[in-house]
């Protein structure tokens, strides 16, 4: 915001400022006087820099010092902010480096004055509110938290670390906020402290953190957004920032902290009740579209975000503003009118405290808001009013936006509930009312509690609506009793609707239409949360992204795979939903599916592996190799799928390794390999992960669980049969290193490329394909991999077509089958045939895992899904491909394996 006359030159704005100043202000006029040779240098057109300030006197008292120095920079940062030539940024940042300063100065004086040559350690400044973002008001107080280490804080002898320290604390609130003929340095207020009307002024810091991590309240997270170090022992600070990290940015957010904020922010209207109307005697902090509220929707979003997304962890509210607009979490318009109207607002509330060095947030009336509109160079009163109105009046309507209670709860009169279902579209006799009125009654555990009702009150309202909206009513909301069931707590989920209700129509298709989600949402409810990203919504990243995401910096092996399983949840979830909401094609999901999986081994095995060699060490010359086959293999996956693997390893066979419990090689990567299993499949705190399937493995179960290189070699190019080098088609190595992958690959392309037994390919296969047929029946009447003509038939023909032909070579199905038809030893169909039956088996494992006719709604679903007009032809197309499929396998079989692409091999 420009001061004064843009064209006009510094001189002249300092000229004009100073005039300002000693006109409208007693307390710049003192300052002017008992400072002159900052007024003579104004005088003259030269604003001293800010650092101007400082006094280099070793031998002055420290109080006396820093005195000084805050009345030197007062005046400093005040011509310089009245005449326009610092802006706020600037401003409020001068203000708080000499807060840090002096801070910093006062416990160093504290510590020496009691003990002499002792380091200053031990004790720290945590910088909270304005301070701690950096955004210090002209005339402030500072908010610390004061914590010591009871191990390093110097003292006297025999003296207690807790005494000393609340020594140490009084003395430096002395040195800052004591009064004499030179003013005082800073206004402390020690009320910010965890429970301030019980505790000592200074904390010991284990105890801070055990605090913080288990009894904070919901308000003292968003305060800790602005936190940092900002006096004493850096290192001390930094350390207990680190440690509570985790309780302010939460990935599964307790939007209960939402809740309570607003909830603040309605009480500061109602106490501050006169201050709420704009006009003289406007509240510029608390006031309705006050700094408090453009402050409190940033700090909203950033809780909500701030957990997933580390970009948004800034502690100034122009920065958090922009950061959540560039995120897209916010408008870039609501962005722009809230840092506008912050910027206006905080430059007026320092016009109200530069009169007389008070920490004022009222315009005063009459004459004296006259003298504050003159001081900040209009006219009058009544024109600084028309300054302000527009920003507040925009802040007010924008901050309103958030509030979702404004219509209240859902009132418990049967009669109304009624009524509501009615009008959301819920039939009279279909027993919603009664199943409602049974969550009310707190039927469920996780309904019994007074807090669990009222979030239940609160969202209800728009959940029923939202439901009756869904593409299955009945069905979505039997499914959400089903859900609430199995619960333990219902709450944060009811306040994750509450806060984002626009995700509950998304809910409503999730509950409609699959099963397999609303039963991972009942064992998983913070499944929902990673909904709230936007990105939820887009393509899973390349392995090596996901790797990074999954791999922790630190932490033991327990906590690494607690968060994988966390990770892949979220993401095998969000690819669900991505079906369900129509914005991913199902072959897309299916190769995400893999992606995940693939990352999770890598990052599991790596970590076990690491784990292990701790207890045994490592085989000199030797690594795993973990292979993948199967739909893994093809990088296809569904919700469902198990991952079918199996492990190698290279060298020599007979090494033993070097660790301080050492295990001969076979015995160690067997064991290694029964680690890595159940670190992909074991179910921990956090849910279960895959199934894991390892019976093809060389000679089965009765085979152990992890070969040599060499032996896998010499098995497959001596004994495997048939069916193991048609799995042996989708094999690809997934771990291990660049030249152990390599190797792996090398033995499957020759084996693969005709060094193997010689066998009755053909031959075998149908009499494996009749065996399958009889003993796994195909589940139901749209089991897309089962039925003749199906998934697995079409494998048949196409592995039989690769070991017969040696063509098509390639683990992924698709591209196998596009090169046999580049060879003219595939129909030109074959390819499309293959994309339906995958389309409609990853898209009906989630919708109809019974391979069963859904509900008429999720019919359209799938044909959506599948790109087709409606559920006709769906099973048009599914009858077609099953057709073309049959006769591909059919001429396959007759021709010995080398059926004519064209005409299938039937002419």
């Amino acid at each position: 915001m420009v001061i004064g006359t843009p064209n006009e030159a510094p001189s002249e704005r300092l000229s004009d400022a100073c005039r300002r100043a000693r006109a409208e202000s007693p307390f710049l006029r003192l300052l002017l006087e008992r400072e002159p040779h900052i007024a003579a240098a104004a005088a003259d057109g030269a604003l001293p820099a800010t650092g101007a300030a400082r006094i280099e006197d070793p031998a002055m008292p420290v109080a006396r010092r820093l005195r000084l120095e805050r009345r030197r920079l007062a005046l400093i940062v005040a011509l310089g902010d009245l005449s326009g030539l610092l802006d706020l940024t600037a401003v409020t940042g001068a203000l708080s480096d000499f807060a840090d300063y002096a801070l910093d100065a006062a416990i160093g004086a504290a510590i020496v004055e009691r003990t002499p040559g002792a380091p200053i350690q031990g004790f720290t400044a945590i910088a909270l509110g304005k301070q701690g973002s950096r955004e210090l008001n002209y005339s402030s107080d500072i908010d610390p938290i004061l914590l010591f280490d009871p191990l390093a804080l110097p003292r006297r002898p025999r003296e207690e670390p807790e005494d000393a320290a609340v020594r140490i604390a009084r003395r430096v609130v002395e040195l800052l906020q004591a009064r004499d003929g030179d003013g005082y340095v800073l206004r402390v207020d020690l009320r910010l402290r965890p429970s301030p009307e019980a505790t000592p002024i200074a904390l010991p810091v284990e105890a801070a953190i055990s605090y913080y991590e288990s009894l904070a309240l919901p308000w003292e997270r968003a305060a800790f957004i602005k936190a940092r170090q900002a006096g004493g022992d850096a290192a001390l600070g930094n350390a207990f920032l680190d440690a509570i990290r985790p309780f302010i940015w939460r990935r599964a957010l307790d939007f209960g902290a939402i809740g309570e904020i607003r909830g603040i922010s309605r009480r500061i209207r109602d106490h501050h009740a006169q201050g709420q109307a704009f006009g003289p005697g406007f509240d510029l902090k608390r006031g309705r579209g006050g700094i408090r509220e453009i402050e409190f929707f940033a700090q909203i979003h950033q809780l909500i975000h701030g957990g997933r997304d580390p970009s948004l962890r800034t502690p100034a509210t122009r920065d958090a503003l922009a950061r959540l607009a560039a995120a897209g979490w916010i408008g870039a318009d609501e962005s722009t009118v809230l840092t506008d109207a912050y910027t206006v607002l905080r430059t007026i509330e320092h016009r109200v405290q530069m009169i007389d060095d008070r920490q004022l947030h009222h315009l005063p009336s009459g004459e004296a808001l006259d003298g504050v509109a003159r001081l900040h160079g209009v006219t009058d009163g009544a024109a600084l009013l028309d300054l302000l109105r527009p920003g507040v009046a925009a802040v007010g309507a924008t901050y309103d936006s958030l509030d979702t209670d404004n219509n209240g709860g859902l009132s418990a009169d049967r009669d109304i509930l009624v009524s509501q279902l009615d009008g959301a579209g819920f039939a009279h006799d279909d027993g919603v009312a009664e199943l409602i009125e049974r969550w009310r009654g707190g039927t469920y555990p996780a309904l019994r509690s007074p807090a669990a009702r009222a979030a239940l009150e609160s969202v209800l309202p728009g959940l029923i609506e939202a439901l009756g909206t869904a593409p299955d009513p009945h069905a979505a909301i039997v499914r959400l009793d089903v859900m609430l069931g199995k619960l333990s707590s219902a709450i944060n989920f009811f306040r994750l609707l509450e806060a984002r209700p626009a995700l509950a129509p998304l809910l409503g298709a999730i509950l409609s239409h699959t099963p397999t989600l609303a039963d991972a949402l009942g064992r998983r409810p913070e499944l929902f949360d990673g909904l709230v990203d936007a990105s939820a919504l887009d393509p899973v990243g390349s392995v090596a992204a996901l790797v990074g995401e999954m791999r922790l910096g630190d932490g033991d092996y327990q906590q690494q795979l607690d968060h994988v399983r966390r990770i892949v949840g979220e993401k095998r979830f969000a690819l669900g939903t991505q079906i369900i909401a129509g914005v991913s094609d199902p072959l897309d999901v299916s190769a995400g599916y893999a992606r995940i999986a693939e990352a999770a081994i890598d990052v599991l095995a790596a970590a076990t592996i690491a784990e292990f060699e701790s207890v045994h060490g490592n085989v000199t010359g030797s690594e795993l190799v973990i292979l993948a086959l199967g739909r893994m293999g093809g990088g296809a996956l569904t919700h469902a799928s198990d991952l079918d693997l199996i492990y190698l390893f290279t060298g020599d066979y007979m090494a033993e390794s070097d660790g301080p419990k050492p295990l001969g090689a076979v015995h160690y990567y067997n064991r290694l390999a029964q680690r890595v299993t159940g670190a992909l499949s074991a179910q921990t705190a956090s849910g279960p992960l895959y199934d894991i399937d390892t019976r093809l493995r060389p000679s089965g179960t009765q085979g152990p669980l992890s070969v040599s290189l060499e032996g896998f070699e010499r098995y497959q190019r001596e004994s495997a049969w048939t069916w193991e080098h048609m799995a042996l088609t989708r094999a690809r190595p997934v771990f291990g290193g660049g030249p152990a992958r390599a190797a792996t690959q090398a033995v499957i392309d020759a084996v693969l490329a005709g060094a193997r037994p010689a066998r009755d390919i053909i031959a075998d296969a149908v009499k494996m394909r009749a065996e399958m047929a009889a003993h796994k029946p195909p589940a139901g009447p749209l089991d897309a991999k089962l039925l003749p003509g199906g998934l697995v038939d079409l494998e048949f023909a196409v592995h039989m077509v690769q070991l017969t032909r040696l063509a098509g070579f390639d683990p992924h199905l698709g591209t196998a089958i596009e090169q046999l038809q580049a060879g003219g030893l595939a129909p030109p169909g074959l390819r499309a045939a293959h994309d339906v039956l995958t389309g409609l088996l990853v898209t009906l494992r989630l919708v109809a895992p019974d391979a069963r006719p859904p509900a008429k709604a999720t019919c359209t679903l799938i044909a959506r899904a599948l790109g087709l007009e409606d559920w006709d032809t769906v099973i048009a197309s599914f009858d077609a491909t099953r057709q073309e499929v049959s006769l591909y396998l059919a001429a396959v079989t007759a021709s010995g394996g080398a059926p004519d692409g064209d005409d299938h091999g039937t002419g």
